[in-house]
């Protein structure tokens, strides 16, 4: 039970590695009216969870979790991220991540993309890998969720109504990535891919990405 509240209180969102600055791209998203009420919000996260990011970011946490070879891996983590934003954002919660654990625990993780610290620092925890993904996953859910509330007409409930439907698909996905190595990477989410790289000459935004 110590092992799940202290892997709960790492991916939490109130975790406090900044995540609340990044939005991924939905910023662009809802400027342009792609994402425009609480209906196409649950089709975007959806989109991100089984197909784009999430999915991508899931096998590194695996991979990670499972392989002694960070450095390299934080490469290829590096090397998979589809935008500048995006890389921006695995590497400022990477290494505020590893900072926090460190701190907390004494434990000495470097910096690095924050899916590959995810998976590193919690090699240690009494915990399952699908346990792992699909707090991973509620917590990016949540971060995106937040993200809307904050920038459309999406009140509180409305947002925590999404996150709790989304929450089956959450937990088949973590059941599955479970399974998954760096053989399987690969994702398809052109449009989310261009809205982070939107985000990053939008003139006026509120997320650094």
């Amino acid at each position: 039970m110590n092992a799940l509240l202290t892997l709960t209180q790492w991916l939490s969102p109130a975790f406090p590695i900044g995540a609340f600055a990044h939005s991924q791209g939905l910023e662009a998203a809802i400027s342009a009216g792609q994402v425009a009420d609480a209906a196409t919000l649950q089709d975007w996260i959806e989109g991100v969870l089984l197909f784009g990011s999430a999915r991508n970011d899931a096998i590194f946490i695996m991979a990670a979790r499972h392989s002694g070879d960070l450095t390299n891996l934080s490469d290829l983590a590096h090397a998979y991220m589809p935008s500048q934003g995006r890389a921006l954002e695995a590497a400022e919660l990477g290494r505020a991540f590893a900072a926090q654990v460190s701190a907390i625990t004494g434990q000495d993780l470097p910096a690095m993309p924050y899916p590959v610290a995810v998976g590193a620092a919690t090699r240690g925890l009494a915990v399952t890998d699908a346990q792992v993904l699909a707090l991973w996953l509620q917590g990016l859910a949540s971060q995106l969720v937040s993200v809307a509330v904050r920038f459309m007409p999406l009140g509180q409930s409305a947002g925590q109504r999404a996150i709790h439907n989304l929450a089956p698909l959450i937990a088949d996905a973590a059941d599955t990535y479970s399974t998954l190595t760096l053989d399987d990477l690969g994702s398809c989410t052109w449009g989310a891919d261009m809205a982070g790289m939107a985000q990053e000459t939008m003139d006026i935004r509120i997320f650094r990405s």
